[in-house]
């Protein structure tokens, strides 16, 4: 249940193990080429993963950006529909229900097998759909989710991103873009952060000519619309955020945050690790799994690997041993994703100079060379090698 990264990994990971594989979706088609979404880090990790499901590796390689200033640290830059779109076209087409909006599902009492329904969107029909499992990919707002905790909320970080991605092919020599490479002289080779004390920017270039940028900004929880953690905003507020970044970073980031076109807002949330990723033959992936912030660029990359590691299990275990197949998916991710959730909250919460329960707030003017490496992403548990 999902059509986004999550589900669409999942698929691919599923169909490797030999099993086959219904993804339903509510948008009506695929957003290919859509320029929804924004740039994405991918680790060694996953990048291995992703290209185990394509039939040439440098698929991924063309449609992604290396940042491998450091030699013993690989990541890859990218954009969301980029991703979700080279993996939905090396997916059968067949696998895929869109314009179907989830309603419910229920389990039959052998615990063999599921039915999910469904309301055909276009036609207002009700189907039901059986299957021996349900893998729930619906998000960090996950209503499957909530059938089995339905008292689980949220938690608000305290700050929300400022977000746009600057396409710049054909102005490569204007002054926006000549600028910002003078002021960050390794762009295209890593991820830049910035801080100030009492919040951070990010900065890194995406393949065709794309630069993605971030700007965390503390401030009381906004008002959302339902089954929504993004704001849309208003020109003026475009116009009073440009002010405020012109107080406190190089008029070179500015510059570019000014070039974008429609920027918006994530509002940041998480929630501490689950106790639990399936229920009877119903399990948990991607960020119906664990809520994170963005901080350790997790996200995309626990889809991914918890794709690779529920489709593992479930070729070793088969459709006879489905329990033990989710009871062993469990058992592998929970730790990674218990250490990693909460390391990426300390580090939004270090970057954004909130205070911690050991510590008080990150100081960049009396920092250690110590102090700062706690910020660095190669810290992060399991970074490369998380079990599968």
């Amino acid at each position: 249940m999902g059509g986004s990264v999550a589900g669409l990994s999942t698929a691919h990971a599923v169909l490797k193990a030999g099993w086959d594989v219904v993804v339903l979706e509510k948008a009506h088609v695929a957003p290919k080429g859509s320029p929804t979404g924004a740039g994405l880090a991918i680790d060694t990790q996953s990048i291995g993963v992703i290209e185990s499901w394509l039939p040439d590796p440098q698929l991924l390689q063309d449609t992604t950006f290396p940042l491998d200033i450091d030699e013993n640290f690989h990541f890859r830059s990218g954009h969301w529909s980029d991703l979700h779109g080279l993996l939905h076209d090396h997916l059968p087409p067949e696998v895929f229900l869109w314009g179907h909006l989830f309603l419910s599902f229920t389990t039959s009492e052998d615990k063999s097998s599921v039915t999910v329904k469904a309301k055909v969107l276009d036609t207002e029909e009700i189907i039901e759909i059986t299957g021996n499992v349900l893998i729930a990919a619906d998000g960090s707002l996950s209503a499957i989710r909530k059938t089995f905790l339905p008292d689980m909320k949220l938690r608000y970080s305290g700050y929300c991103a400022w977000r746009g991605v600057l396409h710049f092919a054909g102005h490569e020599d204007s002054e926006t873009i000549t600028g910002i490479r003078r002021a960050y002289p390794d762009l295209g080779k890593c991820l830049y952060f910035s801080l100030d004390g009492k919040s951070h920017t990010i900065m890194y270039e995406l393949h065709n000519k794309r630069l993605n940028w971030i700007w965390y900004v503390n401030r009381p929880e906004p008002e959302l619309k339902p089954n929504s953690v993004t704001l849309k905003v208003s020109e003026e507020e475009i116009k009073s955020m440009i002010e405020e970044a012109k107080k406190t970073w190089v008029p070179e980031f500015v510059r570019v945050m000014e070039d974008t076109m429609e920027p918006f807002i994530n509002a940041i949330y998480d929630a501490d690790p689950l106790e639990r990723l399936y229920w009877d033959n119903v399990v948990l992936v991607g960020d119906a799994s664990h809520p994170t912030t963005p901080h350790g660029v997790r996200s995309t990359n626990f889809a991914i690997m918890d794709a690779a590691s529920l489709g593992r299990c479930l070729g070793k275990w088969g459709v006879e041993n489905v329990q033990s197949a989710l009871e062993e998916y469990q058992n592998t991710r929970l730790p990674v994703h218990a250490k990693q959730v909460l390391y990426s909250r300390r580090l939004g919460q270090l970057k954004q100079g909130m205070a911690l329960p050991d510590r008080g707030p990150f100081d960049i003017k009396t920092a250690t060379p110590k102090e700062c490496e706690e910020l660095q992403q190669k810290n992060m548990p399991f970074a490369g090698k998380a079990p599968l």
